[in-house]
C-alpha cells in the first residue's frame, strides 16, 4: 500500500504540459520516418533506432525496443506505419513494466515502528535539494511527520538551501556546521526523528563524484552509523538525476549504483527538456525503479511516477 492518494487530473495536466517538448520532438522524428511508407520495414526500423537514440533513450535500450519489433513483424507478418505508434507505446510500457517502474510502493511503515529513512545521493545541480523539500512536502500533505538532515556539509550553500526548503515546508531540519562529519549529522537526524516520533527523516548527502572510492566510503559511513539508532536505515536510497542532462545522466547513475545500492530513481527538469527518452533508458539499462519525476517548478511539481500515465501523456 502506498502513502500517496491516486493519479488525479490536475496531475495528468502537470505531467502533459511537463513531457510537452519531449513529445512534440518524438512525434515530429516519427513523423518523418514514415513518410512515403505504408509498412514498418528494415528502413523505418533503421530510422527508428536513430530517433530513439536522439532521443536519449540510450543504445541498449534502443536495441531491445528495435528487437521486439522486429520480432513481433515477423510474426504478424505485416505492419502498417499506421501501427508504429501505438506499438512503441506498448513495448515502451512493458519494458518499463520489467523494470517495475511505476510499481514502486510507497508505504513508510517500518517493522520496529522507527522512523522510515531515505538517504539521497545525487550530484550537485541536479535538483536534489529542491526534490528533497518536494519530498517533505509530499509527506506532510498526507500528514507524515518529517524530518531533515542536512548531511551534505562540504558546501555551506547546500545546507543553507535545504534549511530554506525546511522552513518553505515547515518542517524541523537537523544541521551541523560546514566541514562537520556528514555521519554525525545523520546520526543526530535520526536520533532527534525517533524521540519525536517523526514518521519519515530525509537525509540531504554529498553530490560528489571526484574520487568514487571517497563516496562509497561515506556513503558506507553514513548508513552504518545511522543504523546505531535505526536498524534498517536507510530504508531507501534514491537517486537524483537531472533529466535535460541526457546521457550524462547515464553517466551519474553508472558511478552512483558503483559506490551505493541505489533502490530508487527520481528524474528531474524533465519539463525544460525534450530528453524524456532518458527515463527509460536509465531505467531499463540500470534495473532500477523510477518512483519521482519533476515536471515543473511548483512545490506540486514532483509527481509519484505513474508509468500508464507517462506512456499515455508521451503518446496521446
Amino acid at each position: 500500500m502506498g502513502v500517496f492518494g491516486r493519479f488525479s487530473g490536475s496531475k495528468k495536466e502537470s505531467l502533459d504540459k511537463g513531457l510537452e517538448k519531449t513529445k512534440e520532438s518524438l512525434f515530429s522524428k516519427l513523423s518523418r520516418i514514415v513518410v512515403g511508407k505504408s509498412t514498418v520495414d528494415d528502413d523505418v526500423l533503421d530510422n527508428l533506432e536513430e530517433v530513439l537514440i536522439t532521443s536519449d533513450v540510450g543504445v541498449e535500450t534502443t536495441l531491445r525496443i528495435i528487437e521486439r519489433i522486429q520480432e513481433r513483424a515477423a510474426r504478424e507478418k505485416y505492419i502498417n506505419t499506421s501501427e508504429l505508434n501505438q506499438i512503441l507505446k506498448s513495448e515502451i510500457a512493458e519494458l518499463l513494466a520489467q523494470n517495475e517502474s511505476g510499481d514502486v510502493d510507497t508505504s513508510i511503515d517500518t517493522p520496529d515502528g522507527s522512523p522510515y529513512v531515505i538517504m539521497v545521493v545525487g550530484v550537485n545541480g541536479v535538483g536534489k535539494t529542491t526534490t528533497i523539500g518536494k519530498l517533505a512536502h509530499m509527506y506532510k500533505g498526507v500528514g507524515k511527520k518529517v524530518y531533515l538532515g542536512a548531511a551534505d556539509t562540504f558546501r555551506a550553500a547546500a545546507v543553507d538551501q535545504l534549511t530554506i526548503w525546511a522552513e518553505r515546508v515547515d518542517v524541523p531540519i537537523v544541521k551541523q556546521t560546514m566541514g562537520s562529519d556528514p555521519a554525525s549529522v545523520a546520526f543526530d537526524a535520526l536520533s532527534s526523528a525517533k524521540a519525536n516520533n517523526a514518521d519519515v527523516v530525509i537525509i540531504d548527502t554529498a553530490g560528489r563524484l571526484h574520487n568514487k572510492v571517497n563516496l562509497m566510503n561515506e556513503l558506507s559511513k553514513i548508513k552504518r552509523v545511522m543504523q546505531k539508532v535505526v536498524p534498517n536505515a536507510p530504508h531507501e536510497v534514491l537517486l537524483v538525476l537531472d533529466g535535460s542532462t541526457g546521457q550524462n545522466a547515464f553517466e551519474q547513475a553508472k558511478q552512483f549504483t558503483l559506490a551505493t545500492e541505489v533502490t530508487a530513481l527520481a528524474l528531474t527538469k524533465l519539463d525544460g527538456t525534450a530528453k524524456g527518452g532518458v527515463v527509460l533508458g536509465i531505467s531499463d539499462q540500470f534495473k532500477i525503479p523510477v518512483k519521482y519525476i519533476g515536471v515543473g517548478e511548483k512545490m506540486t511539481d514532483l509527481q509519484i511516477f505513474d508509468r500508464f500515465a507517462f506512456v499515455e501523456s508521451l503518446f496521446s
